[in-house]
C-alpha cells in the first residue's frame, strides 16, 4: 500500500512558499527601520529568538492556509493480488496391495498419505476434493476450500474401507463427474494407483476421453516397484500376514490415460520420487495471478487548517511573552 500527498496545481504551492517569505522579509525590514533600538539591553540570543519566532509562525500559518485553499489530497494506492486457483480432484487407491512394504520403513499407503497431505497444504488457493477407490469408487470430499477437511479425510484413508480390487476407470469417471460442474478455470485430476484396472465396468481410456472432452487434465502416478514385494494375504488378530508376490503397475495404461487428457504420467519407486512427483505437479498447475490496483483519494484540507490555527495560537503566546519581557 502506497500513500502520497499531492496539491492539484503547482502555482498554489509556489504561492505558499513566496507569500510567507515576503511577509518575513517585510517584517524584518520594518522592525529595523521603525524600531531600530527595540530589544537593546537584552541578551543577544534571547532578543533574536523573540524577534524571529512570531513572524516565523505567522509565515508558516499563512503558508498552510494557502496550501489548504489549493485543496490537497492524499492518495492511497492498494494492490490486491488474486489467484484464480485450480480445482483438483485427488483419486487415491486404497486396495490391499497399497500395504506392500517396498517403501520401507513405511508401506505404500502411508507414504502416499503423507505426500498427498503435503500437496494439499501447498495448494492454498485451490478447491480440492478426494475420491477413494479400490474395487469400487467413493467420493470422500466433493471439493472444498476447507483444506483441513481434506487433510483429515486423507489421514483416515485405509485399506479395507471398500471392496478390494483396482477400478481405475470407475475412479477416474467419478472424479471427472465431480469436476464437470466446477467453475470455469483449470480443472485437474491427480490419480494415484499401484496396480492395473481389474474391476469396474468403465474402461479407463473411455473415462479419459470424457475428461478430455470437458477440458479436464489428468495426471497419473504409478506407485511401487515391479517384481516380488511383500504383500498382505490375510489378517489375523495379530495383524496382516504377508507373502512375497509378483506385482506390476500398468505403465502403458496410465500413460495413455494422462496423454489423452493433456496431462502426464509419473512413476514413483521410492518415497523420495513420490515427493518429487507431487512437487512437479504443483509446479505444472500454477494458477494465474491477477493484480488489481485501487486508488483512494481523500482531502486533507482540514489538517492544514488545524496546523495553521495551532501556529497562530503559538504566535499569540510568543507575542504575549515578548510583550511582557519588553515591559519588564
Amino acid at each position: 500500500m502506497n500513500s502520497a500527498l499531492s496539491v492539484p496545481d503547482w502555482p498554489w504551492l509556489l504561492l505558499a512558499l513566496l507569500v510567507p517569505a515576503g511577509i518575513w522579509a517585510a517584517s524584518r525590514m520594518r522592525r529595523r527601520i521603525v524600531y531600530p533600538g527595540l530589544g537593546e539591553g537584552l541578551p543577544v540570543r534571547r532578543r533574536t529568538l523573540w524577534s524571529v519566532l512570531p513572524q516565523a509562525l505567522r509565515a508558516v500559518a499563512l503558508g498552510l492556509v494557502v496550501i489548504a485553499l489549493a485543496g490537497p489530497v492524499r492518495s492511497v494506492e492498494r494492490i490486491v493480488r488474486r489467484s484464480e486457483g485450480v480445482t483438483v480432484q485427488l483419486a487415491f487407491d486404497i486396495s490391499s496391495s497399497m500395504l506392500a512394504e517396498d517403501f520401507r520403513p513405511d508401506n505404500r499407503i502411508a507414504v502416499a498419505r503423507r505426500e498427498v497431505s503435503r500437496f494439499v497444504e501447498k495448494r492454498e488457493e485451490d478447491r480440492i476434493g478426494l475420491v477413494a477407490f479400490a474395487g469400487e469408487a467413493l467420493t470422500v470430499v466433493p471439493g472444498t476450500l476447507d483444506h483441513d477437511v481434506v487433510l483429515r479425510a486423507v489421514e483416515n484413508l485405509n485399506v479395507g474401507q471398500l471392496t478390494d480390487g483396482t477400478a481405475i476407470g470407475t475412479a477416474l469417471a467419478t472424479a471427472v463427474n465431480r469436476l464437470r460442474d466446477a467453475e470455469e478455470g483449470s480443472r485437474v485430476v491427480v490419480l494415484l494407483t499401484d496396480g492395473d484396472n481389474n474391476r469396474g465396468v468403465i474402461d479407463p481410456l473411455d473415462a479419459a476421453a470424457a475428461a478430455s472432452a470437458v477440458g479436464i487434465r489428468v495426471y497419473t502416478i504409478g506407485v511401487g516397484r515391479d517384481g516380488v514385494v511383500p504383500v498382505p494375504i490375510g489378517r489375523t488378530r495379530f495383524g496382516y500376514q504377508y507373502a512375497n508376490m509378483e506385482v506390476r503397475v500398468n505403465d502403458e495404461l496410465l500413460e495413455a490415460v494422462a496423454q489423452r487428457t493433456g496431462g502426464a504420467y509419473f512413476r514413483a519407486t521410492d518415497p523420495e520420487a513420490l515427493q518429487r512427483i507431487y512437487d512437479r505437479i504443483d509446479e505444472l498447475e500454477t494458477a494465474p495471478i491477477r493484480e488489481e490496483r485501487f486508488t483512494e483519494r481523500a482531502a486533507v484540507r482540514r489538517e492544514f487548517l488545524i496546523a495553521a490555527l495551532i501556529a497562530l495560537l503559538v504566535e499569540l503566546v510568543a507575542a504575549a511573552g515578548r510583550a511582557r519581557r519588553s515591559l519588564a
